[in-house]
């Protein structure tokens, strides 16, 4: 299988921890995101993972040249001239995926204990255009699914705005997890161009394709979007047992 790791944000809400370095670097507990990141792809049995890269590009390729992998291929899709988005990205990356196999994709400020396996054998099974992994978890933008789980709608509470895709009689609210599979289908549907996020063409396209939801329950999950949010998940990981580590990467 096919993963992406989106790592060319500038991690503007962590900074002053970004003003030398890219997000994808920034350490938890000594390891970077992204290298957590590239060993959860690899324990799940990944061939292949396709690093974006844009802010602080040198320093990301000398991380990626020096990464070891026995089993894994670490390839860069290039970023500098134009930040693309995670939509652009995932467009822009299109030729240096294996062909026809589906793709694994990955904020690389995301850090939980869910299983990659288990995560890629539901996909597997139903073989959706899109398998998004979400979480019912207070937020301000909410995933809406109906009663099959299939993605019907958008909301963010604070501002009142809301997107349905497909009716239902009743919908479940769900944080995204920032972890999905696309199916390389994918690529014959997409009409935008340039720099686009992914959300826009999953809630354009869901009304007439499968996008299933796959909900993570008792797994740890941790979005780094700031420096509180780093010091909160260095503390949360440093009481896991050994044990429980392992499922991190």
């Amino acid at each position: 299988m096919n993963a992406m790791i989106f790592a060319a944000g500038l991690g503007t809400r962590l900074r002053p921890l970004t003003n030398d370095r890219p997000k994808a670097l920034v350490e938890i507990n000594g390891i970077t995101m992204l290298e957590m990141a590239l060993r959860k792809m690899e324990s799940a049995g990944i061939s292949r993972v396709i690093v974006n890269v844009h802010h602080f590009r040198d320093k990301m390729l000398e991380f990626i040249r020096n990464y070891q992998s026995a089993t894994m291929e670490v390839v860069v899709s290039d970023e500098s001239d134009q930040l693309l988005d995670t939509g652009g990205g995932l467009l822009k990356a299109r030729s240096l995926f294996m062909p026809d196999e589906p793709i694994l994709l990955y904020n690389v400020d995301i850090v939980t204990t869910a299983s990659l396996p288990q995560f890629i054998d539901f996909h597997m099974k139903y073989d959706p255009l899109v398998t998004m992994m979400v979480k019912q978890r207070p937020t301000s933008r909410y995933l809406m699914f109906n009663k099959e789980m299939h993605l019907s709608g958008w909301q963010n509470t604070k501002t009142g705005e809301k997107i349905i895709c497909r009716e239902a009689d009743q919908y479940k609210n769900f944080g995204f997890q920032g972890i999905h599979i696309v199916s390389p289908r994918i690529f014959d549907l997409v009409t935008e161009n340039g720099k686009f996020p992914i959300m826009g063409l999953y809630l354009r396209l869901a009304g007439n394709y499968t996008f299933k939801g796959y909900e993570s329950k008792n797994e740890l999950w941790f979005d780094i979007g700031s420096p509180e949010k780093l010091e909160h998940t260095k503390e949360q990981l440093s009481m896991l047992s050994e044990e429980e580590k392992k499922a991190l990467f």
